[in-house]
C-alpha cells in the first residue's frame, strides 16, 4: 500500500543564567541542516492548494508535536525545528507565549523550569532574560540552544517552505500573533490552532485568509463554523486524540475539509505508544487510508520515517 501510493502520486503529476552544565551536541550539524534546507525544493503551492491536494490524492503530512523534540534538541527551539525539516518532518506544532515586554517567543508551560534552566513565570519575565535562559531536552540534559522569537521561526518556515502550526498559549494573543505572521509574510506558512468556536470565530475576523484547524466532525459542525465567519477552504478540522473516527473523516472529506487527528499525548496512555508496542507502524497508514490528511504526533521521526504518504503527498502536492 506505502509503495503503491508513491506510484500513484507520481503518475498523477499532481503538479540572566551561568553557561550550560553540560551541553548537548547535535547528532546533524547546523551547517549540514542548513545546506540541506536550502537544497531542498521550495514549496511552490499556497496551503488551502496544498491541503486540498493531498486530501483528494491519498497524501498526507505529519506534524510534530511542540516541534518535534529529539536527544539534543529541545522542544520548542528553532534548531529542532530545522532537526526535524532535515529529517523530512514538514509540518511542527509550536507553541507562542508573551514576555513581558511584548515579545511573542516559542515556549510552551506557564513557568520555566521543566524545559529550561530558567524559573519563574514566562508573563513575569522580560524578553532580555528569556533570551538567556538554555533549554533542557526531554531527558533534562541542558543544551546550548534558547528559546526563540516567533518572529524568528516565522522568517525560516518562509524560507524553507515549512507549515508552523501556532497555539496560543494564555499569555498571547490572536490579534498580536496573526500581526507578527503579517509582518514577516508567512501567512501561506502557519496553521493557526483554536480550540473552540469562539476561538476559531475571533480568528477568522482577525484574517479570514488565514488557516486554522477547528473542531468539526461534519457538515453540521462546518456550516455551524461558517457561521462564525470561519473560510470552509481554510479550515483543518480537527477530530481529537482519543480514537479514530473513520465515518468522520468519510464525513469530512465529502464535505471538502481535510481530517486532521493526533496520535500524542500523555507518555503511556497517548496512541503513539500503543500504536509502535509492535514495532509496526501500520496504524498511522490507517488513518490515512481512512482519509485523515495531518497526523499529529509526539513520535514524528519514526512515523514520518515509516510512512511514504507524506513524502509522496510533499512531492506531489507542495513542490509543482
Amino acid at each position: 500500500m506505502r509503495r503503491l501510493l508513491v506510484v500513484v502520486l507520481a503518475l498523477a503529476g499532481l503538479g540572566g543564567c551561568t553557561e550550560p552544565e553540560a551541553a548537548s551536541a547535535p547528532e546533524t550539524p547546523a551547517a549540514a541542516e542548513t545546506v540541506t534546507e536550502a537544497a531542498a525544493p521550495a514549496r511552490a503551492v499556497a496551503l488551502p492548494g496544498l491541503f486540498d491536494c493531498l486530501r483528494t490524492s491519498g497524501g498526507a503530512l505529519v506534524a510534530a508535536h511542540r516541534g518535534g523534540p529529539a536527544p539534543g534538541y529541545p522542544e520548542n527551539a528553532l534548531e529542532t525545528l530545522k532537526h526535524g525539516f532535515h529529517q523530512g518532518v514538514r509540518v511542527f506544532e509550536i507553541d507562542v507565549a508573551t514576555s513581558r515586554d511584548g515579545v511573542l517567543y516559542l515556549h510552551h508551560d506557564d513557568r520555566f523550569g521543566r524545559t529550561s534552566r530558567g524559573d519563574g513565570y514566562v508573563s513575569d519575565t522580560d524578553w532580555a532574560d528569556a533570551a538567556r535562559i538554555f533549554l533542557r531536552d526531554d531527558e533534562g540534559a541542558v543544551t546550548e540552544f534558547h528559546p526563540p522569537k516567533l518572529s524568528e521561526v516565522l522568517v525560516w518556515a518562509k524560507l524553507s517552505g515549512a507549515i508552523v502550526e501556532l497555539d496560543r498559549k494564555k499569555s498571547s494573543g490572536f490579534r498580536n500573533i496573526l500581526e507578527e505572521v503579517k509582518a514577516a509574510g508567512a501567512e501561506q506558512n502557519v496553521v493557526i490552532v483554536t480550540y473552540t468556536d469562539e476561538e476559531a470565530a475571533e480568528v477568522a475576523g482577525l484574517d479570514r485568509r488565514i488557516m486554522m484547524t477547528a473542531s468539526a466532525r461534519g457538515g453540521r459542525d462546518i456550516e455551524r463554523l461558517e457561521a462564525l465567519g470561519v473560510d470552509r477552504t481554510r479550515l483543518i478540522a480537527w477530530t481529537g486524540t482519543n480514537e479514530p473516527d473513520p465515518p468522520a473523516f468519510e464525513r469530512l472529506v465529502k464535505e471538502g475539509v481535510e481530517p486532521a487527528f493526533g496520535t500524542q499525548g500523555r507518555k503511556g496512555e497517548r496512541l503513539d505508544d500503543q500504536y509502535w508496542e509492535d514495532e509496526d507502524g501500520s496504524e498511522y497508514q490507517r488513518l490515512i487510508d481512512d482519509g485523515v490528511v495531518l497526523i499529529g504526533t509526539d513520535e514524528p521521526y519514526r512515523v514520518a520515517d515509516w510512512l511514504d504518504a507524506d513524502d509522496a503527498g510533499w512531492a506531489a502536492c507542495a513542490v509543482r
